[in-house]
């Protein structure tokens, strides 16, 4: 960070003596280099470690013959490793199926080893019963993730093998209610009164959780991986494909570490990893091509994001590769509880089918305060819409008449280069009295922008070095 933005930095806080007050967990401190702040939180993220144990699943029965049943194997060779005080439960070379999810317990690595495919079956009634789960950032009671544990610690999923939720235009995709991706008139989807709208209706009207459950199908579909008020989670090395809706998505967990995951996965609200009200995350070395955010940081939706009060902070994303998506590194929408000290360093986003690079989606009715955001040393190629995307009128679909409008403050870009893009940047903020506020763009240069920038309802922009289509830019 150049030393002429620290100092409008500081000159701005000190200016700001009426405004909010920071965080009190913000890592960014006056007159010091806010990406020092990275470091103190790499310092606590530690990876669990594992007994030296190995529970192999063909030996509690399981086949590989791509046919068949997997699940109870599994989940005795769990149960096993979990009592003798933990180790590897092993998927070797060969494909399996489970037909329900896998659920981790305590100091269980669950390891699918180079080789090895492990399948998961489509039909939904074989994940229930409801587990309690967010859907959409709302909780309730639904189907079980894939790969699912509950306020467990020192879990994992390691391995060189792959995941295969495989979900298609013929099973799960059709309740988005897209006919993009096989739903057809007369079809149910998510949006049947007794779906979305009643889970939406139950936030809004802050129903109390255990009621919160579905007389029938809900057409939720459920996530890939969800590890649910967890410590000390680690995913590392696997390849994930084919999920019925978001992918990775850690909620309310400390301590977490993603890293050389390969998630390819390109069906509706395929999001490649949410990690969700979580504090000290690291996300390293990973590939996303997805049908939806590469990435997405988010704290819940409207009441109970608000009402939990736990933001997602402390995150740490360094040397991942973006290929299709909504946005390559994202915050939002469902960021009610708030967001802050968010790093993201050293990747690439490129693809004529990556719609944003860097994105904060909000709205009135979200709320929340985003704050002391980080980005730089981004290598971007070609995105459809823009290199950098700030809305605070993202659209609305659930009540439209709460009023909870968000802050957004404190947005650093530093060494970004893009070569095609429609805008370079693309700022909304809500109206004059509630502006996007300070954000600061310093040695990066965006070629190929065919619009432009445009700009609105933003204070506190800052230029230095900032170079659009080969011509210096002045705020």
């Amino acid at each position: 960070m150049h030393t002429k933005l620290i100092f409008s930095f500081v000159t701005l806080l000190l200016l700001a003596g009426c405004g909010p007050a920071p965080a009190p967990d913000a890592t960014a401190s006056v007159g010091a280099d806010p990406w020092s702040g990275m470091d103190d939180i790499l310092g606590r993220i530690k990876a669990p470690e594992f007994p030296d144990r190995t529970f192999d699943i063909t030996e509690y029965g399981a086949e590989a013959d791509d046919e068949g049943d997997d699940l109870d194997a599994i989940r005795q060779a769990i149960e096993a490793c979990n009592a003798a005080g933990g180790g590897r439960v092993v998927v070797p070379a060969g494909t399996f199926v489970s037909n329900g999810p896998v659920h981790l317990l305590s100091n269980v690595n669950f390891h699918v080893s180079e080789g090895a495919t492990l399948k998961f079956s489509t039909r939904p009634d074989d994940y229930l019963p409801a587990v309690h789960t967010r859907w959409e950032g709302v909780e309730t009671y639904n189907y079980s993730a894939l790969i699912y544990a509950y306020e467990q610690e020192n879990i994992a999923v390691t391995g060189t093998g792959t995941l295969d939720g495989q979900a298609s235009n013929a099973n799960w995709w059709p309740w988005s209610g897209s006919d993009r991706y096989g739903w057809s008139e007369g079809m149910p989807s998510q949006s049947d009164p007794e779906s979305r709208p009643t889970l939406y209706a139950w936030n809004t009207k802050e129903v109390p959780l255990e009621e919160r459950r579905f007389g029938g199908v809900s057409y939720l579909r459920p996530n890939f991986v969800q590890p649910y008020r967890c410590k000390n989670v680690l995913i590392d090395g696997v390849t994930i494909r084919n999920s019925p809706m978001w992918i990775l998505h850690p909620t309310l967990c400390e301590n977490v570490t993603i890293q050389n995951v390969r998630v390819i996965s390109h069906g509706p609200n395929s999001d490649g990893c949410d990690p969700e009200s979580c504090r000290d995350v690291l996300i390293k070395n990973c590939y996303f091509d997805t049908g939806d955010d590469c990435i997405a940081l988010k704290s819940g939706r409207n009441q109970d994001g608000r009402n939990g009060k736990r933001p997602i902070e402390n995150v740490v994303i360094q040397d991942c590769e973006m290929k299709d998506g909504h946005g390559g590194v994202v915050i939002g929408s469902e960021v009610s509880g708030g967001a802050r000290n968010i790093y993201a360093e050293n990747c690439l986003m490129d693809s004529p089918n990556l719609d944003r690079a860097i994105r904060i989606k909000t709205n009135k009715v979200r709320g929340g305060t985003i704050e002391n955001c980080y980005f730089r040393n981004i290598e971007v190629g070609e995105v459809r819409e823009a290199v950098v995307r700030i809305n605070m009128r993202y659209a609305i679909f659930s009540d439209t008449t709460q009023t909870f409008i968000p802050t957004v403050r404190n947005i650093y870009v530093e060494n970004v280069t893009s070569k095609k893009s429609r805008y370079g940047l693309l700022l909304e903020g809500y109206d004059e009295a509630h502006p996007i506020r300070d954000v600061y763009l310093s040695d990066s240069r965006f070629s190929g922008v065919a619009e432009g920038n445009k700009i609105e309802f933003t204070t506190g922009l800052q230029y230095e070095d900032f170079y659009l289509n080969g011509n210096l830019v002045t705020p």
